[in-house]
């Protein structure tokens, strides 16, 4: 795998609470990890949940045993959850915090993907497709036949999220897997920062482009700054390569 992130506060935002991490190098019990996390609170709280889990997310990683990746990625993130929220019960600027997380390491050619929250992962290998499906509560609406998916972009609500990470002493993340993942198809994870500017048409574009990552990335944030950059951005871009 090779891979780059990269976040941008965007225009309105006078905090960054978006935060990353991506290694295609071994980090203790995965082969590589790519994470992107969006916090929510106060000025410092949403700040503190998104960097905090990533961190611990990654230190406790470095020293777990290894297990099936999906056994590994929850235990892993219930300890996350757990100290997160017992931090904002115990610092009082720390209140009500909370961070969406997606995070996913490919072992085997297989992609193990694990989210809570709307912050996502796609996958492109000549057609993008979102994997993961946001926990919020217009994507409920729209489970529900009561909203159609055209709609959710400029819905009043669809900032609501309905989990996260630190909001209660338990969290249930949901699991996805990619089969058989091949020399040059990617997977983009992004905040709603990307995902609430651009649509998926322009990601698909931008994806499809033979440029190196690191552009790629650059030009995800320069679209969202573009539409309006209402949000901390975020984006880690990773592609298998031949052979691996």
């Amino acid at each position: 795998m090779k891979s780059f992130g990269m976040t941008d506060i965007g225009k309105k935002r006078k905090v960054n609470q978006d935060y990353l991490f991506f290694s295609d190098e071994p980090v203790g019990c995965f082969p590589n990890l790519y994470i992107v996390a969006d916090g929510m609170g106060g000025h410092k709280a949403g700040d503190k949940a998104s960097s905090y889990s990533v961190t611990r997310f990654v230190e406790l990683a470095k020293k777990a045993e290894k297990e099936i990746p999906f056994l590994s990625m929850e235990k892993l993130l219930r300890q996350v959850n757990e100290e997160v929220y017992h931090l904002s019960l115990r610092e009082e600027e720390y209140s009500g915090m909370g961070t969406t997380f997606v995070a996913a390491t490919v072992v085997d050619r297989v992609v193990y993907v694990m989210n809570v929250g709307d912050s996502r992962l796609y996958y492109y290998d000549g057609t993008l497709r979102q994997v993961t499906m946001d926990h919020s509560l217009v994507e409920e609406l729209v489970r529900a036949g009561e909203l159609k998916r055209s709609e959710c972009r400029n819905h009043p609500q669809k900032n609501i999220i309905t989990k996260a990470v630190g909001v209660s002493d338990h969290v249930e993340p949901d699991f996805f897997m990619i089969d058989n993942i091949s020399g040059g198809q990617r997977i983009l994870l992004c905040s709603d920062g990307l995902s609430n500017m651009v649509d998926d048409e322009k990601l698909e574009a931008i994806l499809s482009e033979q440029g190196e990552l690191q552009d790629l990335a650059r030009e995800c944030v320069e679209e969202a700054l573009f539409y309006g950059g209402l949000d901390n951005i975020a984006v880690v871009i990773a592609q298998c390569v031949s052979g691996r």
